[in-house]
């Protein structure tokens, strides 16, 4: 009886562990069969991280000059040409001037005559006057001294009984009148003019101050002068040739200070600081590349074409007389630059409801990983927090399948 019991242990043992078996076998055979899925995978690794923005640009220069017909008229001469590279004060154009000469000597003839008016009611009257003026005083003074003589002697005379009373009221008399006229005569002289006749001779000078003023920058516009050295870029006009009035006459610029009014989209302005570093490419010369930084960030956001930009300007730091003005250009802004940034492909970063994250590859199985970014270029992306450098993230499969948690992989190299 009890060796039945015995037998009956050990066959439920044998069948237990021949279960077991049977289970790691297939385990065993699902390990080396089951499908892996190929992927592409990078190590999260430090390594300098730029972030650059791209967008196109128009080349004008810093100090610049446009010269326009100040009249209708002819161009009577051209003293350069186009490219020529002129000294500050040289002349460079000459219109007909010969009504604009005659219109500045009728303005300096009135000036001087307003100038005259205006001396002549500050000072009394003009020069002839005063020196009328002063010659009446000095004889009507001489006059009402005579008389005041007149009056001591009679009075004297009537006290000796060798005048008669009405002789004496007779020279006073003539005394009151002699001073009347003299105090008339000094109030003319003190007060000829009144402040409103002040007023007035200051206006017509005013006037034709302005009116000189004008006709100066007439002539001087008709004779084009160089106001910096620089280069003569266009000249749209020719000798003999007549123009109307406005009618663009030159151009010229220092195209050693250039600067580039470039056109970056709305989302890419909050990105953009003074001072922030520019690379500047022109199709034209391709392996050239030229260097400035922002001068100058939007103050309003305008409509470009279908594009809604800000318009930044750009000094150019390098400029050495090849880039035109109005050439079309490629500027490319760095908005960061780290040195030591722990970071990976971008390929690697996903997103979902704004939350980032990538996928470890831990053991040949993907696991997904929450990150927190920063920068990030066209290639790279900055991780701040939840991997570590040496951590391998896949970056994507090679057969088009999509990666999710928990999928075996097999890392393609």
């Amino acid at each position: 009886m009890a060796r039945a019991g015995t037998t009956t242990n050990r066959t439920k043992w044998i069948w237990m562990g021949a279960a077991v078996a049977v289970a790691l076998v297939f385990y065993l055979v699902h390990l080396a069969t089951r499908t892996t899925l190929p992927i592409r995978a990078a190590e999260v690794e430090r390594s300098s991280l730029k972030s650059t923005t791209s967008t196109n640009g128009k080349v004008e220069p810093a100090s610049y000059f446009e010269a326009h017909a100040p009249f209708p008229g002819i161009v009577k001469s051209i003293y350069a040409h186009e490219g020529d590279k002129v000294t500050q004060g040289k002349l460079l154009l000459q219109m007909d001037d010969t009504d604009a000469l005659s219109k500045l000597a009728t303005a300096i003839a009135a000036l001087r005559g307003a100038q005259a008016s205006y001396d002549a009611t500050m000072n009394g009257g003009t020069q002839e006057e005063r020196l009328s003026l002063n010659g009446d005083l000095t004889k009507t003074q001489m006059d009402r001294d005579q008389a005041q003589r007149d009056v001591a002697a009679l009075e004297k005379l009537q006290a000796q009984g060798a005048a008669s009373a009405a002789e004496v009221a007779a020279a006073k008399d003539r005394l009151t009148a002699t001073n009347n006229s003299l105090a008339l005569l000094e109030k003319r002289k003190s007060g000829r003019y009144d402040s409103a006749d002040i007023a007035h001779a200051k206006a017509a000078l005013a006037d034709a101050q302005a009116g000189y003023t004008a006709a100066q920058e007439v002539v001087n516009q008709a004779n084009v002068k160089a106001p910096f050295a620089g280069t003569l870029y266009s000249i749209p006009v020719s000798k003999s040739e007549y123009v109307q009035s406005g009618d663009k006459l030159l151009q010229m610029a220092d195209l050693t200070k250039m600067q580039v009014r470039a056109y970056f989209d709305e989302p890419e302005i909050a990105k953009i600081r003074e001072g922030m570093p520019i690379a500047i490419r022109w199709d034209a010369i391709p392996d050239r590349e030229w260097h400035g930084h922002v001068e100058r960030v939007p103050s309003t956001i305008i409509t470009y074409g279908t594009r809604n930009v800000g318009q930044v300007l750009i000094s150019i730091d390098d400029a050495d007389g090849k880039l035109l003005p109005n050439t079309n250009v490629t500027v490319a802004v760095t908005t960061s630059d780290t040195p030591d940034a722990l970071n990976v492909p971008r390929d690697a970063l996903h997103t979902e409801q704004g939350k980032s994250y990538v996928y470890r590859v831990i053991n040949g199985t993907l696991r997904r990983t929450p990150v927190t970014v920063n920068a990030l270029n066209l290639s790279q992306v900055e991780i701040v927090s939840g991997l570590h450098e040496g951590d391998v993230v896949a970056l994507g499969s090679t057969n088009g399948q999509p990666i999710s948690e928990g999928v075996a992989v097999r890392i393609v190299r």
